[in-house]
């Protein structure tokens, strides 16, 4: 924004510049040192800008300063008049562009159903941000420091993000942010207190979203789940478990991180079998889903919760299970719309 309004003004204020000192130099030369620098660059000033105390002494006689005088009020009028117009437009412009910009995102927000809200944006929020960014989930931020959130709209979104300026801990600030229609939550503020106070007013808001809360202190995670937390995530205590990892299974660990930095980024989605899905009922082996995609069915997880890890190909795909699948963003949302009953046409098998 500083380089924007610097860039704009540069020219006004130049061109401002160059009548002045050339007015000055001006009056040095006509006057062949009968008056100072200080004195012609006094002159000058007064001039350009119309105040008119009085004239050098003796210009009077000196053949060609009062033509000058002339052209620099002439020139100064327009200097003055071309700064104060570039100023001016900046100001209109960011006032009606800022509150363009808001009303803009406000009705955009307004129509968002099952989106996420992520409370804070700051060294985990964004980290959030990245990973909903990556595989396509709509999501509104609400932080404090407006600075921020646009920079990270810029740095992460190419400048469209959807998000709100205020506190996360006001019930105004979530309402605005749509959480009454919100499929899940994140809080990710960096005091504890704050992150119980959002879960608490999201559950009291939303009865039916998820909510994922950060804890830093181990005896925070019991109120957080008790405020109505879904889950409960410790930075300290994945980085702890990340640190050991890199220690004793280093290739599991790079072929992780080399699933979130391809272009097609690899994912472990979860996609719940729907009701009257074509596909209820068949045995993995009979379901087309490698077929039509890359995507690798690794676990199970059925209604009564319990996980079956590496399904055989006798597993059966029932209603309500849970399938856990890894494959890239195309791939999941192909098996969703198999899932679904969406016709996929007559398409290449591709295992």
């Amino acid at each position: 924004m500083f380089s924007t309004l610097v860039r704009r003004l540069s020219r006004p204020l130049a061109f401002m510049l160059v009548v002045w000192f050339g007015g000055a130099l001006g009056y040095f030369q006509l006057g062949h040192g009968q008056w100072s620098l200080g004195e012609c660059f006094f002159q000058t000033v007064i001039t350009i800008f119309t105040v008119g105390f009085a004239e050098l002494p003796g210009a009077e006689h000196v053949h060609g300063a009062r033509l000058l005088t002339s052209f620099l009020v002439l020139f100064g009028v327009v200097a003055v008049g071309f700064a104060q117009a570039s100023g001016t437009a900046l100001l209109v412009e960011g006032a009606l562009g800022q509150a363009y910009r808001r009303g803009r995102m406000r009705r955009a927000i307004d129509t968002l159903k099952g989106h996420v809200v992520i409370a804070g944006c700051g060294s985990t929020g964004s980290h959030v941000i990245a990973e909903l960014q990556t595989i396509g989930r709509t999501f509104v931020v609400i932080d404090r420091s407006e600075q921020r959130l646009r920079e990270i709209a810029d740095e992460m979104c190419d400048g469209e993000m959807l998000y709100v300026v205020g506190d996360a801990t006001n019930d105004h600030a979530l309402v605005s942010a749509g959480i009454t229609r919100a499929s899940g939550v994140v809080a990710a503020l960096t005091d504890d207190a704050d992150n119980l106070y959002v879960t608490l007013s999201a559950r009291a808001l939303n009865t039916e979203a998820r909510i994922v809360t950060k804890a830093i202190a181990p005896e925070a995670e019991g109120k957080m789940r008790r405020a109505g937390a879904n889950a409960v995530v410790s930075p300290n205590t994945i980085g702890g478990k990340r640190m050991a990892s890199e220690l004793v299974r280093p290739e599991v660990v790079e072929f992780l991180d080399q699933m979130h930095r391809t272009d097609h980024a690899l994912r472990m989605e979860e996609i719940t079998v729907p009701d009257k899905s074509p596909l209820q009922g068949k045995m993995l082996r009979d379901a087309p889903i490698r077929r039509h995609t890359r995507a690798l069915v690794i676990a199970q997880r059925g209604p009564d919760g319990t996980f079956l890890y590496n399904p055989g190909p006798e597993s059966r795909i029932e209603h309500g299970t849970t399938l856990i699948v890894l494959g890239d963003r195309d791939d999941i949302s192909t098996l969703r719309g198999l899932l679904a009953g969406e016709s996929f046409g007559n398409r290449a098998e591709r295992d």
